[in-house]
């Protein structure tokens, strides 16, 4: 039941005023109300009648509905911009989700906006449209339509494009929860999950001195918390290069010969981990490494490192055999790597995390992950491994 402040509509007079560049005392006269009732419509202190608004929304230039907005229109999020440290602008479309371990105990959470872009973001439904930012990284959301979904939606961070995978298939088979996948570097998502700005993290962290993959980062990262890791997948890594493979690789070692150029991945990808994992094996010290030509060029995602590939900026990027085949490139198998969804114990009981999880054990999931090339599902959803 809502309480009379509840009810309140939310205003925006003295916004449009000054963006007209009005003083109150203008706008009281054109309105034909005291300066004091302005003030008061302004604060919300006061809701006017009919005749006022009209008045005010002719003297304002604009319609009434501009003026004055419902509260159940409205919500205030917190903005998750991508690519990070991106402001996002007005008028940007947003999905919106709940991450509990942000409120305090007894407290509703948060909600968290993240912008849809690109021709990824063009094809998804959004929730609301950003109004503006008021203050940090709170921003004003204008709501399509009630906000149902958006409670029941867990957001997925990780690099491996088979994540968006996942999320399609669990909108497709439980069409009353939904999966948000963000792309970030492994250790990015596991960073993600302790911000509490996401629900679960898919991740592959190779560690050669224990030849165990992403467990050790899970403690490091989420010290003292419960969390849980679930299989997702196994795939192949490797170095893509160019089709036909002109430079004739055969490994890591390649990337040593005169004239080889590399694009890297970001610092905390898992294929730059396992890439300085294998010039590593190879006796190659970290400063000779930092020498490689195109050592420091990094992308941002694997889909770009084989891009770069491919348009020609580079010979060789770490990566997996799926985004090579995905952009027409040839691939030099090196490893066989765990790909793992993390989710810290709170959110494990969430609708859209089971319904992840579910998804992922079965068969028709598995045969389309499969048809990507370089992937082996075959235990895909089972538990692992928990920590603390």
């Amino acid at each position: 039941m809502f309480s009379p402040q509840d009810a309140a509509p939310v205003v925006s007079v003295r916004a449009r005023r000054e963006l007209l560049r009005l003083r109150p005392g203008e706008l009281a006269a054109r309105t034909g109300i005291t300066r004091q009732a302005l003030h008061a419509v302004e604060t919300g202190a006061s809701v006017p009648n009919t005749l006022v608004a009209l008045r005010l929304a002719r003297a304002l230039e604009c319609r009434v509905e501009d003026l004055f907005r419902l509260p159940e229109q409205l919500v205030q999020a917190m903005l998750q911009s991508e690519p990070a440290g991106q402001k996002m602008a007005a008028g940007t479309r947003v999905q919106l989700a709940q991450v509990s371990v942000h409120a305090p105990s007894g407290e509703t959470a948060p909600w968290l906006a993240f912008p849809l872009s690109g021709q990824a973001g063009w094809a998804q439904g959004a929730d609301g449209v950003l109004l503006g930012q008021t203050q940090g990284h709170l921003a004003d959301i204008e709501l399509f339509s009630d906000l149902t979904l958006a409670r029941r939606s867990a957001v997925l961070v990780g690099c491996d494009p088979s994540l968006g995978l996942v999320a399609t298939h669990v909108a497709r088979h439980s069409p009353d929860v939904r999966v948000l996948w963000r792309s970030a570097s492994s250790l990015e998502a596991l960073r993600a999950l302790a911000r509490g700005e996401a629900h679960a993290a898919g991740i592959h962290l190779w560690e050669a001195s224990t030849g165990v993959s992403n467990l050790g980062a899970v403690e490091r990262e989420l010290p003292g918390q419960k969390a849980h890791l679930y299989t997702l997948w196994a795939w192949e890594q490797g170095l893509m290069v160019a089709r036909g493979n002109p430079r004739g690789m055969v490994g890591p070692q390649s990337l040593l010969l005169p004239g080889v150029r590399l694009v890297n991945r970001e610092v905390g990808a898992g294929s730059r981990a396992l890439l300085d994992a294998w010039l590593a094996g190879l006796g190659v010290t970290v400063a000779r490494r930092q020498r490689l030509k195109g050592y420091q060029d990094e992308a941002g995602s694997h889909l770009e490192a084989a891009g770069r590939v491919a348009a020609g900026l580079a010979d060789a990027a770490p990566g997996p055999r799926s985004a090579a085949r995905a952009l027409g490139l040839d691939f030099v198998f090196v490893q066989t790597e765990r790909f793992d969804l993390v989710i810290p114990d709170p959110h494990l009981t969430h609708p859209a995390v089971a319904a992840l999880i579910a998804v992922a054990r079965q068969q028709p999931f598995r045969a389309e992950l499969s048809s990507l090339g370089g992937y082996d599902p075959a235990h895909a959803g089972e538990f692992w491994q928990s920590t603390a």
